[in-house]
């Protein structure tokens, strides 16, 4: 939607479709919201409109205290996009700006920081430096809302330099000190240490057919590193995460459907989670790969809309709206288990991955880094090694089709496998695996549309390694 009486219609009638595609500005309050925001509507001379949290931010404006624009889903332009403001947008989501800075950005897309700066700019109103600060402000009103961490510790948990930066965003971004946002949080969601976790709400837009993730995660989970507990509707999926300055655990509640297990479909919402972290400065990053891993920042309309209109798939769809296509929650821990299959993944965690200092139920390991495997004999030895060297890039900024190029080129892999990695790892929501029947019709949404045949079990459209059923877990 880039015509801006477009965008005011969609404000007008608080379409929530619209909710991080893009938000709206008022001058005479100095306040910037979300699409839906349930407020008055403003005249039209008054509203400003930006492609980003950042550039309102930048231009002056502080989030509505009402809507919470700094916690819609992200735009699902940067699941669709190959070109480097895409790619950026994905490695900034994933902390890369926190941690390596703008030179670090720059070098992972193979431009230099100018070239960076002008893209980001031209294009979202707002630099690198301005968006990942964006993206510091929103962990920080987590963190300060949620857990009982001394403010202090808060401020560089969120990625800032310095306490002064913290107290200088969190004013100019929320109107208030970061003890008077702690203050005006409701007492009995805040946990008291972070050893308690942290609650979340990971915001999705649409309809959520929660069933369908939930019963892939099931499927293919690797004993140790994944568990699934409770009955269908209202099952729990836990998992352990490697994550930059430490590791891990994470819960994820499928919650029930209103008329059974069916029609498990969220129409708009979030999925309730609770994060425990070694180190709290992982947040972000822990945030964006389960986004990445739950498909949350799709837009179901946009592929419902067009999947819907095929006469092959129009009954699928309507049987599964707002059906997503996982992710990965570690892009290089998928390409491994997607060549090797769940139970020599389950052999490799045992023998070669990390053990928790304090295991959680049935969550014991790390899956193994690409360096540990990187002995193991013949092809998964082999993609190991390509990827600790860095012949093989999964990380959120990767080219896909470079990726694609140098995996094909490895021993053990054929084309299906690396079609599976292509659409997990590297999220890409236009995948077509050799000798599919998929028309080009079906594009940009292709894997979605193979999402739909699976879980309809057409049996030529099935994954290259359909994993054995477990038995069912035992309901906790």
């Amino acid at each position: 939607m880039r015509d801006e009486e477009s965008r005011y219609e969609a404000v007008r009638s608080r379409d929530a479709r619209f909710d991080g595609e893009f938000f709206f500005a008022v001058e005479t309050t100095g306040i910037y919201c979300r699409p839906s925001c349930p407020a008055v509507t403003p005249k039209r001379r008054n509203v400003r409109f930006f492609a980003t949290a950042a550039a309102a931010q930048g231009s002056g404006f502080r989030a509505c205290r009402r809507c919470r624009p700094d916690a819609t889903p992200g735009s699902a332009d940067w699941n669709v996009r190959a070109d480097a403001v895409g790619r950026a947008m994905r490695l900034i989501g994933d902390g890369v700006v926190d941690r390596e800075g703008v030179a670090g950005l720059a070098a992972r897309l193979g431009y230099s920081a100018r070239q960076v700066q002008r893209q980001l700019t031209a294009e979202l109103g707002a630099g690198p430096v301005a968006l990942a600060r964006a993206q510091r402000a929103h962990t920080a009103r987590v963190l300060l809302q949620t857990t009982g961490l001394p403010v202090t510790e808060i401020a560089f948990a969120s990625g800032f330099a310095s306490v002064r930066q913290f107290n200088d965003t969190i004013r100019a971004v929320y109107a208030q000190t970061p003890t008077q946002l702690r203050a005006a949080a409701p007492r009995q969601g805040r946990t008291a240490a972070p050893g308690a976790g942290i609650p979340l709400r990971l915001a999705h837009r649409g309809p959520y057919h929660a069933a369908t993730v939930f019963d892939l995660l099931e499927r293919e989970a690797v004993a140790g590193v994944e568990e699934l507990s409770g009955p269908p509707g209202g099952r729990t999926y836990r998992r352990t995460l490697r994550l930059p300055y430490g590791s891990g655990i994470v819960a994820v509640d499928e919650r029930a459907g209103t008329a059974g297990r069916a029609c498990a479909v969220h129409p708009g919402g979030w999925l309730d989670a609770r994060l425990h972290l070694t180190d709290p400065r992982d947040l972000t990053t822990a945030v964006q790969r389960l986004r990445r891993l739950f498909d949350l920042d799709a837009d179901p309309y946009a592929v419902d809309e067009r999947l819907g209109a095929d006469p092959r798939l129009a009954p699928l769809v309507a049987a599964r709206p707002g059906l997503r296509a996982p992710g990965a929650a570690d892009p290089e821990e998928y390409a491994v288990r997607a060549l090797v299959g769940r139970t020599e993944a389950e052999r490799l965690v045992r023998a070669h991955g990390k053990t928790l200092d304090a295991p959680c139920g049935g969550l014991t390991h790390l899956f193994p880094e690409p360096a540990a495997l990187a002995e193991v004999p013949g092809p998964p030895g082999t993609l190991a090694t390509a990827l600790a060297d860095g012949t093989v890039r999964l990380d959120p900024g990767a080219d896909r089709d470079d990726a694609q190029e140098a995996l094909l080129a490895l021993p053990g892999l054929d084309g299906r496998t690396v079609a599976a990695i292509r659409a997990r790892a590297l999220g890409d929501p236009d995948v077509a695996p050799p000798g599919a029947d998929v028309p080009d019709t079906w594009r940009p949404w292709r894997t979605y549309a193979l999402h739909h045949l699976r879980a309809a079990e057409e049996p030529h459209v099935l994954d290259q390694r359909r994993q054995p059923p477990r038995p069912p877990a035992p309901h906790r």
